[in-house]
């Protein structure tokens, strides 16, 4: 008979709306001996909504190396336990690599629960390519270093996501304009499944002019998508092809005036859309 080792059960959590859990998490931190969670104050009122009393024990970025053995411990010892973050899934742009990579090296079994994340949850509404993506998390908070890694993506061809503060939006939509082109088409989505949500569509151009007239939506939590760089050669449109997309877009909105562009011409439906936009601003 060989001694039981616990699993560690990383488990999403709503990234706004409580009612955004499964019945499998609910059950999961119900049934650990431990809850490792970022902030034990912010995550007390989840679980206390869920009528969860498991003992918590902090883990955040500061102090992960230093708890990370004391739970592997509780594992060896045959204590099952769970890793949460403060809200959405643990790993993505919050604490918990460390110890999910110290735990899997121990040889014990690491279980994911699945659920919300606020990249997926603003992928899945963006309108944008979700075919292909790259994750970026946040960008560098220093404003070289920022700018820097925006030319590196500056021709990635994927839709490309970022998650962003309150604090460095404005900034962050200014250098996304002036460096990956102000014409680019983009979503900025804040305060997902919260009472405020928004989701703003167009390109970073108008979005950083719209964010700065409105301090309310400069406010929250943001995640900002933006459609990857038309491959080289796809930029030009034949005199035809503009001629179709400019009266069209002379007469209908212009989501319905690039669909149609692009049943008549055979033309990417990305490339007529970003074209639409330049010719709405040249309009202007």
């Amino acid at each position: 008979m060989t001694n039981r080792t616990g699993v560690l059960y990383v488990v999403a959590t709503p990234i706004g709306n409580l009612q955004d859990i499964s019945g499998r998490a609910i059950s999961t931190l119900k049934g650990v001996s431990r809850i490792a969670a970022e902030d034990t104050r912010h995550s007390a009122r989840l679980l206390s909504h869920y009528g969860i009393d498991t003992p918590m024990v902090v883990l955040h970025e500061h102090n992960e190396r230093e708890v990370t053995p004391q739970l592997l411990d509780r594992l060896a010892a045959g204590d099952d336990l769970a890793l949460i973050s403060d809200a959405g899934t643990p790993l993505i742009s919050d604490p918990g690599f460390c110890l999910v990579r110290a735990v899997r090296a121990a040889g014990f079994r690491v279980a994911p629960v699945p659920g919300p994340a606020a990249c997926i949850a603003a992928l899945s509404v963006a309108g944008l390519p979700a075919d292909h993506f790259v994750f970026e998390g946040f960008l560098p908070t220093r404003a070289a270093a920022r700018r820097r890694r925006l030319e590196e993506l500056r021709s990635e061809g994927r839709t490309v996501v970022f998650h962003e503060s309150s604090h460095r939006i404005v900034e962050c939509l200014a250098d996304m304009a002036e460096i990956l082109g102000g014409d680019r088409p983009a979503v900025v989505a804040r305060e997902l499944t919260k009472m405020f949500e928004t989701i703003e569509s167009g390109d970073l151009a108008a979005l950083l002019i719209w964010l700065q007239a409105d301090p309310d939506q400069q406010k929250g939590e943001f995640v900002v998508l933006v459609q990857g760089c038309p491959p080289a050669g796809d930029h030009a449109l034949d005199e035809a092809s503009r001629q179709v997309l400019a009266v069209l877009v002379a007469e209908l909105p212009l989501k319905q005036a690039v669909t149609l562009a692009a049943k008549i011409t055979g033309l990417s439906r990305n490339d007529l859309y970003a074209h639409a936009l330049r010719m709405k601003e040249e309009a202007h």
